[in-house]
């Protein structure tokens, strides 16, 4: 009922004023603003909200579909109130010319329900801006709990739904995505601690020791780091891996740091199931990256030629599936004789790794054929859980 009445004038007259630099574009002018958060989730709030229902005018010109993403809301909702909260980009909304106004000497854009010479509201405040780009945005920002957060605006007064469409599409259908491994290299450029930025150094680490199993294995910024060498683990494979380790919740403990504060430590249960929590949050960073060192120069050890087999249809060990799951036995592993805040013995690994039936000429896609099955089954022969 709320959200259908959202939509008819309300009682009494309305309206927000912005300083505002006019930019000339060929698809006409564009506002830019910086506006409150409490005002931009007022002034679009119907628009976001009908987005989870129904597709709006600009998707139906399009003839797409384009929901509203309630799981990519809850993470929004998180994030607006971490302690580094930004979004950086503009938002863009359109607004229809009846419900804005331009004063060139001020320099002074007003939005507002009532049209220019009428006396009474034609329309809700919170009908006004139609979004194009940042619905998730504004949907998080219903949830800050916070003082301040200016949202830059990007603002088309009188734009046509042709427009519109133009504008949704050039944004939204052809934007490229960053890659994760460039996402996870920025975090060694934060001067702040973070379980991202120790999984990174690490990764970098055990990338350019060349004493390391994983020497020159790691492949970073979405490419080779070494031209034609082989780099058959991504460094967000990597990452994402050791993180399990570390952290249930990465961007909290971000946060928490940024704020000054110590991460909690694991107690009872969650030792066993993040092994390396402990020794994140005493800054032991060297012995978790020795730890995984340990790891795998004892599995190249047991399994030599498939370690070092760099063929194009090679053995798998070394490759995704394989780093992946031998990451996962380190959990297993440490459940059954791990010395909590410190390290799996050397002798332990050792003799499990023997006992594992498996020669070195057994890891081919055959056996274990490529895809998350063959990461799994793989865990379950070096678990003895399964028998190829």
């Amino acid at each position: 009922m709320a959200d259908l009445l959202s939509g008819l004038a309300d009682p009494n007259e309305k309206s927000y004023t912005f300083p505002v630099i006019k930019v000339e574009q060929p698809v006409g002018d564009i506002f830019l603003a910086s506006i409150p958060w409490d005002i931009i989730t007022k002034i679009a709030y119907f628009d976001v909200r009908r987005v989870i229902d129904e597709e709006r005018d600009v998707e139906r010109y399009l003839g797409i579909q384009r929901p509203l993403d309630l799981q990519r809301v809850k993470k929004l909702e998180d994030y607006v109130n971490f302690f580094d909260a930004s979004f950086p980009t503009a938002i863009i909304i359109a607004v229809d010319d009846k419900y804005a106004s331009f004063d060139e000497t001020r320099g002074t854009l007003t939005l507002s329900n009532t049209q220019a010479g009428e006396t009474e509201p034609s329309i809700a405040i919170n009908n006004i801006a139609r979004v194009i780009d940042g619905q998730h945005r504004i949907a998080g920002l219903l949830k800050f709990r916070g003082d301040r957060f200016d949202v830059p605006v990007s603002i088309f007064v009188g734009a046509d739904v042709a427009d519109q469409a133009q504008i949704f599409s050039t944004v939204n259908l052809e934007q490229t995505k960053v890659h994760k491994n460039l996402v996870y290299d920025l975090y060694s450029l934060a001067r702040s601690r973070s379980p991202q930025k120790t999984c990174h150094n690490i990764a970098v680490a055990l990338d350019q020791d060349d004493k390391s199993p994983l020497f020159r294995r790691i492949k970073r910024l979405g490419g080779a780091s070494v031209f034609g060498h082989f780099e058959p683990i991504s460094q967000a494979t990597f990452v994402e891996s050791l993180l399990k380790y570390i952290t249930a919740d990465a961007k909290q403990d971000r946060d928490t740091l940024l704020r000054g504060r110590i991460p909690h430590r694991a107690v009872g249960t969650d030792i066993i199931k993040f092994p390396f929590r402990n020794l994140f949050v005493d800054e032991k960073d060297v012995q978790i990256g020795e730890e995984v060192y340990k790891l795998f120069a004892l599995v190249a050890s047991r399994w030599p030629k498939a370690w070092n087999d760099e063929r194009r249809e090679g053995l798998m060990l070394n490759r995704t599936n394989g780093f992946r799951a031998v990451m996962r036995l380190y959990g297993f592993l440490f459940r059954e004789h791990g010395l909590h805040g410190t390290s799996l013995p050397v002798d332990f690994i050792t003799h499990h790794l023997k006992s594992v039936p498996l020669d070195d000429e057994d890891f081919n896609t055959e056996v274990f054929v490529p895809g998350s099955s063959g990461e799994g089954k793989l865990y379950r022969v070096l678990i003895g859980d399964e028998t190829i």
